[in-house]
């Protein structure tokens, strides 16, 4: 019942979050919903909203779940940042354990990118667009997820908080602990959607290059 990001409200929350069409070419797992039921509680009648839609993948690319983000169809503020006025904007359904939404290839990759949110992720994608990416939807899933045969470096986005923290500890012991270097990027302020919409694109991709592995910088950073 979804339909293409392209032309969207949805494309226009993204795009109000900072998220560059860049990041967004090739996101096949985002789609709008124009109607998404939404329901504050199990008594509570339902309630329409449009909503952005993201599939949540195995590292096959099997759907094994899907995340909403309701959406204001009255257009972006800075208050909800384009989130819809409801008491929990975001949910997800479905096995989520271990998977991800992901976007570029996701076979045959040697390095990855991993973090908590869709936005976070795709401002970190404005900057990397050729870096391969999976956004867990949370921390406490994030130190979960399952990583790719052949994966060589792991970089770990954390959002500056107690939990953002632990779960870049965890899961950078658990991918050295299977050979795999690890490599946490930190952002300047809560999280790389923050630094996208308040620092700027130049800033973020200042930022990120000192942390990058130098032959990667080349390879997938953008140009500028």
């Amino acid at each position: 019942m979804a339909q293409p990001l392209s032309g969207t409200l949805a494309e226009s929350y993204l795009r109000g979050r900072g998220i560059t069409s860049a990041a967004l070419a090739g996101t096949e797992s985002l789609r709008y919903h124009k109607r998404c039921f939404y329901r504050v509680g199990p008594d509570a009648p339902h309630e329409t909203w449009p909503a952005l839609i993201a599939a949540v993948t195995d590292l096959n690319g099997t759907i094994t779940g899907v995340h909403r983000t309701w959406l204001d169809p009255a257009g972006f503020d800075p208050i909800r940042l384009g989130k819809a006025p409801v008491e929990t904007p975001r949910r997800a359904l479905g096995h989520l354990l271990g998977h991800a939404v992901r976007f570029g290839p996701t076979t045959g990759i040697e390095v990855l990118a991993a973090g908590e949110g869709i936005e976070t992720m795709l401002s970190l994608r404005s900057a990397l667009p050729a870096m391969p990416i999976a956004a867990a939807l949370s921390a406490g899933h994030l130190t979960a997820i399952l990583l790719p045969a052949g994966l060589r470096r792991l970089y770990i986005a954390r959002d500056a908080d107690l939990a953002g923290d632990r779960a870049a500890t965890s899961l950078s012991e658990c991918a050295q602990a299977a050979g795999i270097e690890a490599i946490t990027l930190t952002p300047t302020l809560s999280d790389f959607n923050d630094d996208l919409r308040v620092l700027g694109l130049a800033e973020l991709r200042a930022n990120l290059r000192m942390q990058l592995a130098p032959q990667d910088v080349a390879r997938l950073m953008m140009p500028g």
